[in-house]
């Protein structure tokens, strides 16, 4: 199917058309409280601290730019996003609530998205406390008295669990991660005030490294898609089965694994699982307590280490994904069904030895994958120690989060044309 074809059918049809009129709705509402500020902000101390902190530029990232303006949804989905670790993490060492998430089907998610939703809002309040308490000691708020700070604190809270909101609706009603979307509108948003710093600065000298970064994004862009959409198939035989007169099955096919079975999801959760240290440190630097102030200067310090960051990143991005593809990829549940509808896979036989084959063709093709994800998560960090461009890491990772986010929606679309064209 053409361009042309999938567009017009795009256009057509009245729910495909519905759901992306929803995203771009619940985009827009995003984006304009975006630009409500809280009271109180000292914008040229706030445009500073932001400049000479990445730790702040990471988190920007996931406020989906609220932070840059210190906006209700200052906070983002961040406090989400932890508690959705959290969560996941859970279902390794209580068995209840992975036979939640695993086998008790809608019902089963439902009740523990709903668990999630609830680890949110303390998750949120304590990032809400330690936020406005750093960003008052750094100057970018004046003193509040407890009413103000109360104030503040509700409403930037009630802003997280809004975007929380906002995105579960995304993924239910429209087309998408809402979550990934969220973040993914925030970097276009930042893309024109970026161009026109890179424009107000450039200078001819460099442009040989503006070209190479050029030359790098486009070649992240290209791999990111071949890995994407790159699928290990594995064959699958329908025994043949007698009715009456006529034979049924006796079909082959294929299932395909994907090498990257967890999308984008492990770049979010090591970033945001990297930066809990962080916040935690920075809000203790200035304690009263000598052991803990330096034990809070050292982790800074630590983190601050180019090398010593991008290290710790790679080795978190590649477990996540092991992670996230053992949470959502479960062998013994595909040959269960494999077996019920008389199907195997030739050579193995059905039932355990199924389950066992499967789940080592993941773990291999899944060590690609996650080897993959890593080096790319860290390569701008590499570039920007080698050619001295700021933020070139920040944008890098928003670059890699933008081309997945993009890809699913376009497989999602992609899906939704099929099914209405047959």
């Amino acid at each position: 199917m053409s361009f042309a074809q999938k567009f017009s059918l795009l256009l057509s049809d009245a729910g495909l058309r519905n759901r992306l009129l929803f995203v771009a709705g619940a985009l827009l509402i995003f984006r304009l409280l975006a630009t409500v500020p809280i009271p109180g902000i000292d914008a040229t101390q706030l445009a500073l601290f932001l400049a000479n902190n990445q730790f702040f530029g990471l988190l920007n990232l996931f406020s989906g730019g609220g932070l840059s303006n210190l906006s209700l949804m200052m906070l983002g989905v961040g406090p989400y996003i932890t508690a959705s670790i959290i969560m996941q993490v859970s279902t390794l060492m209580v068995p209840r609530l992975k036979a939640m998430y695993q086998e008790e089907g809608e019902a089963g998610r439902a009740r523990f998205s709903q668990y999630t939703r609830f680890l949110t809002l303390p998750i949120a309040f304590l990032q809400g406390i330690s936020f406005l308490i750093i960003l008052e000691r750094q100057g970018v708020l004046p003193a509040l008295s407890p009413f103000q700070f109360a104030i503040n604190l509700l409403s930037i809270v009630a802003g997280s669990l809004l975007l929380m909101w906002i995105g579960e609706l995304i993924s239910e009603y429209g087309l998408g991660n809402g979550v990934s979307l969220i973040i993914f509108a925030g970097i276009v948003a930042r893309l024109p005030s970026a161009i026109s710093q890179t424009l107000f600065s450039f200078d001819a000298a460099q442009i040989p490294v503006y070209l190479a970064f050029i030359a790098a994004g486009l070649a992240v862009i290209a791999a990111v898609v071949y890995i994407t959409e790159a699928e290990r198939p594995v064959p699958v035989t329908y025994a043949k089965r007698v009715r009456g007169m006529k034979f049924f099955g006796g079909a082959s096919t294929y299932l395909p694994l994907r090498l990257n079975q967890a999308g984008v999801i492990p770049i979010i959760f090591a970033l945001s699982f990297l930066l809990l240290p962080q916040m935690f440190a920075t809000f203790f630097q200035a304690s009263s307590n000598a052991i803990l102030a330096g034990l809070s200067t050292s982790i800074l310090g630590l983190l601050q280490n180019q090398w010593i960051y991008g290290a710790t990143y790679f080795v978190l991005v590649f477990l996540f994904t092991y992670f996230y593809t053992a949470v959502t990829f479960e062998p013994n549940q595909i040959a269960e069904n494999l077996q019920k509808n008389g199907a195997f896979i030739p050579g193995v036989r059905p039932g355990p030895s199924t389950a066992e084959h499967l789940g080592r063709t993941i773990t291999r093709i899944t060590f690609v994958g996650a080897l993959f994800l890593g080096l790319i998560a860290v390569m701008p960090i590499i570039v920007q120690n080698l050619t001295g461009l700021q933020n070139l890491a920040i944008g890098g990772t928003g670059l890699l989060i933008a081309v997945s986010v993009i890809l699913d929606v376009s497989r999602r679309i992609d899906a939704q044309l099929s099914i209405r064209e047959y």
